[in-house]
């Protein structure tokens, strides 16, 4: 009887182990199903943040580019809202409304510098005054963008600063595009100053990319070809007008011939334009674990 009251005891205690281990083993799953998710919830909390964080940066940084250009007006926050960027119209505001930004100190500062302003210009018959017969001055110039009362009006004369101001000496000392006629024009303005006709002139054939620094980013070049037999004064009157040019012309190879009284130069030159400047939107990736962020250039 004993015995099998003992029997008995063993088989509930080992049933009762069973549940036991059943239990622990169901509280195991439970905390192991709890903690997974948890992370889970853990790490996509933590990218939506860093999501909206990068969302954040990516506003303010807009919105701070808009600032230093001068574009449109200041917003009424820290950044622009989406219906003030629709009513931005760039040639609706004046520059006045922008005071400190790279717009104003194009259209003001530099276009009234003095030093620049003394350089002579390649002036057209557009930036001629009808009424006195002679170039726009920068006041003149700048009373018509001030009465200015239609943004069609401002901008007609935003682009009559640009072209006719000291503004128009920077692209006319760096051109943005290649162009060679406009190059040979030049030359011949200045064989013209020196009172001589060439003999010889034509875009030499080879190109090249300069880099003044080494860094990898510089200007295009053009280069040219120059033929001048001339008597002494007037070859060194050439070269001294070149010399004087607000074009930079960099002789790479020339040969000096003195000849019955003629001095005969045969020489390649390069003069230099800068290359089309693109922007490229940039596109960074976050990844749900947030430890490795990769980014990406479109």
């Amino acid at each position: 009887m004993a015995k099998e009251i003992a029997i008995l005891k063993r088989a509930k205690i080992s049933e009762a182990q069973k549940y036991v281990l059943l239990a622990v083993l169901g509280a195991a799953i439970v905390l192991g199903v709890a903690v997974s998710l948890v992370m889970h919830f853990t790490k996509k909390i933590s990218f939506n943040i860093s999501v909206i964080a990068e969302e954040e940066r990516a506003i303010v940084d807009y919105s701070n580019t808009i600032k230093r250009i001068g574009i449109c007006k200041a917003p009424a926050g820290a950044v622009y809202t989406d219906a003030e960027l629709k009513a931005c119209t760039p040639d609706d505001i004046e520059v006045s409304m922008v005071p400190n930004t790279l717009r104003s100190d194009i259209l003001e500062r530099m276009a009234s510098n003095q030093a620049l302003n003394s350089v002579q210009k390649d002036d057209s018959s557009s930036c001629l005054n009808p009424i006195t017969g002679k170039s726009y001055t920068y006041e003149e110039i700048q009373k018509f963008y001030n009465d200015a009362e239609t943004p069609e009006a401002r901008s007609s004369a935003s682009k009559l600063i640009k072209s006719c101001s000291a503004l128009r000496i920077i692209p006319d000392a760096l051109p943005s595009t290649r162009n060679e006629e406009a190059l040979l024009a030049s030359l011949n303005k200045i064989f013209l100053v020196s009172n001589w006709l060439p003999e010889s002139l034509s875009p030499a054939g080879n190109d090249g990319v300069y880099y003044p620094d080494g860094s990898g980013v510089g200007v295009n070049q053009i280069q040219v070809a120059l033929s001048v037999e001339a008597d002494s004064g007037t070859t060194m009157s050439v070269l001294s007008n070149i010399e004087r040019s607000i074009r930079e012309f960099n002789f790479s190879r020339a040969s000096i011939e003195w000849s019955a009284g003629a001095l005969k130069l045969e020489s390649v030159a390069s003069a230099y334009y800068t290359g089309k400047s693109t922007l490229s939107e940039t596109n960074k990736t976050i990844k749900v674990d947030n430890t490795d962020k990769g980014g990406s250039k479109k």
